[in-house]
């Protein structure tokens, strides 16, 4: 089963478009867990155990546990999810791109060393640089198209020749990089508009949906512009105010609340 495979799949079994960011900050985690000998790991576990009925994908963020030092952590939160919670998939956030011979060993960083289901990159360098990604046809592509941060604005809004530069990407998804029906698009919660114009312009493709919660961005208009024509075809992600929902011991059972929670207010408007 491919990525797409296995999003339709999940999508439908779990009646969920949530997806749980798992960026965990070692100063942010509950004290009791800090000394752990795994401590991001432990933590995304306790959240992964109490929350795999109810959502579509997991997206760790990989400048949380590189940055720390963890990456070990990291893939034996993968490997866990793989595990213990089979056909949920997870997306690497690592946003890259680069030239190609430097983009194949980031196709093995994200799919052999993590053994992530698919990856987010930065299409700004052209073509060439996800062509060795965009081979990958069991994994999934997902490219930055309109992104959630206000800084967006700076260059995605640019013209480029009649259209914005954030429509020539969903274009170029649409048309040329999907040829093996595997990309998905990075498009901002923050804004709905926007979200509302790329779906039009892209069919049925799936969308990375970030800036729900923390970011400010509205479910219902998310949903009333992103999904598909099934009422799928969004993977709405929310970190903080899912891994966050209490600093306590209880921090695992605050995050299945808070997901619960989050797909319920989703299907509302679905």
């Amino acid at each position: 089963m491919n990525f797409i495979q296995a999003l339709n799949t999940i999508w439908e079994k779990n009646n969920s478009l949530v997806c749980v960011g798992l960026d965990p900050d070692l100063r942010k985690i509950p004290q009791h867990l800090q000394d752990a000998e795994y401590p991001l790991f432990e933590f995304n576990r306790a959240i992964i155990d109490k929350t795999a009925d109810l959502v579509c994908a997991y997206k760790p963020q990989i400048a949380y546990y590189a940055g720390a030092g963890l990456e070990r952590d990291l893939e034996l939160t993968i490997e866990h999810i793989h595990t213990a919670h089979p056909g949920v998939p997870v997306i690497l956030d690592a946003k890259r791109g680069d030239i190609g011979s430097t983009a194949e060993m980031y196709v093995m960083e994200a799919f052999e060393r993590y053994k992530a289901d698919a990856v987010t990159v930065n299409p700004y360098m052209g073509t060439d640089t996800l062509e060795p990604f965009l081979k990958r046809d069991d994994k999934g592509v997902v490219i930055l198209c309109r992104t959630s941060n206000p800084g967006a604005i700076d260059f995605q809004d640019l013209d480029v020749g009649g259209q914005t530069l954030y429509q020539t990407v969903a274009h170029k998804a649409h048309t040329d990089w999907n040829r093996n029906g595997n990309v998905m698009l990075v498009v901002g919660a923050t804004y709905p508009e926007e979200l509302g114009q790329i779906r039009a312009m892209t069919g049925d493709m799936p969308f990375l949906v970030p800036g729900i919660g923390a970011q400010g961005g509205d479910v219902e208009n998310a949903v009333r512009n992103g999904k598909d024509s099934r009422g799928t075809g969004m993977v709405i992600n929310s970190s903080r105010g899912i891994i966050y929902a209490s600093n306590g011991e209880d921090f695992a059972d605050a995050a299945r609340a808070a997901t619960l929670s989050l797909r319920n207010e989703i299907n509302t408007h679905r």
